[in-house]
């Protein structure tokens, strides 16, 4: 693969959930690229889609989701029509996962050395000394307090930041192309949050990978991604590096999630704003734009036409965009 080259090529996916009575078109349509290296953030409101191209990137979709059009490429390689088998090569070798909860996405069965071990056994065909031997660097790497004695110890006898250090280290084990880190933090503390994220940002660093950071808090990729796609409702509305997104905003549903991040200003008595409303329905998505029910700047040629992007390199998809700063 070309240096140039994008480590991770998505174009047009569509991905559908069909359930008993009606089908949800999850995602409509989404394309970008992901450089070896780069932290991209995918940021917008809970359901409107982040997780399931997540959870497509890595062949892992619930029961009745599919990739319905599209292509996934990774480092140059088709990733949609995949056999179980081939994705299961593929999956926890060159594209890893951290989930947001390592709770439950860890085995409580399985000790902590066994789960970092575990890629390394499966991919590289380790012997279980030399397995173990790496599984204790990797925890010393992400920062777990005495990993030696952390070995032998099982998900629950650790706090909350120590296990999701060590879900980091055994997505790490294989030293994978991409990681796609899924809401890493939410279940932490905002002192626990920090330091998780400043760790992915280090490793990222020293270890070359690529990152897709998932999360609904602007204020998470805020001077840790790259590039920042926001989504709303199954597609992306604006892309930008993340510089444009924060200060040169021109989606009215990006300008609405800013507008929700507490500020150490924001006075005492006056509430916070909320956006008003609910997403659409994605098992009958409008015709036009679908923030024009939310949006106070909306018209009726934002609900007759969805908006084409506009722009080159920071691209949004807004018929009333936020004036440019002069």
């Amino acid at each position: 693969m070309n240096a140039a080259d994008p480590v991770l090529e998505v174009r047009d996916l569509r991905v559908d959930i069909v359930l008993r009575h009606t089908t949800v078109h999850a995602v409509g349509g989404v394309s970008f690229t992901l450089g070896e290296g780069e932290t991209l953030g995918l940021v917008g409101e809970s359901g409107c889609g982040k997780t399931t191209i997540g959870l497509a990137l890595l062949g892992l979709l619930p029961l009745g989701g599919r990739v319905v059009g599209g292509s996934i490429r990774l480092a140059g390689r088709e990733m949609t029509g995949l056999r179980e088998a081939e994705l299961r090569r593929v999956r926890g070798n060159r594209i890893a996962v951290v989930f947001q909860d390592p709770l439950t996405s860890l085995n409580p069965t399985m000790t902590v050395g066994r789960q970092v071990a575990e890629p390394l056994r499966i991919h590289r065909r380790s012997s279980a000394a030399a397995a173990r031997a790496r599984a204790l660097e990797l925890l010393d790497l992400v920062g777990l307090p005495s990993p030696q004695r952390q070995l032998d110890r099982y998900p629950h006898q650790l706090s909350g930041g120590m296990r999701q250090r060590v879900a980091i280290a055994a997505a790490l084990a294989c030293d994978p192309a991409v990681v796609v880190a899924d809401e890493p933090t939410t279940a932490l503390d905002v002192t626990t949050q920090d330091q998780i994220l400043e760790l992915l940002t280090r490793l990222k660093r020293e270890l070359g990978m690529a990152v897709l950071l998932i999360t609904h808090d602007l204020g998470v990729v805020a001077g840790r991604a790259d590039r920042i796609l926001v989504m709303y409702a199954g597609k992306i509305v604006e892309a930008g590096a993340t510089e444009q997104i924060f200060y040169e905003t021109r989606h009215r549903y990006t300008e609405a999630l800013l507008r929700s991040i507490p500020r150490l200003e924001t006075s005492r008595v006056d509430p916070l704003f909320s956006i008003p409303g609910q997403p659409p329905d994605l098992a009958r998505p409008p015709h036009g734009c679908r923030f024009a029910p939310r949006c106070g700047h909306a018209t009726e040629e934002c609900r007759s036409a969805e908006p084409s992007f506009v722009g080159n390199g920071h691209v949004h998809a807004c018929v009333h965009p936020v004036e440019a700063a002069t």
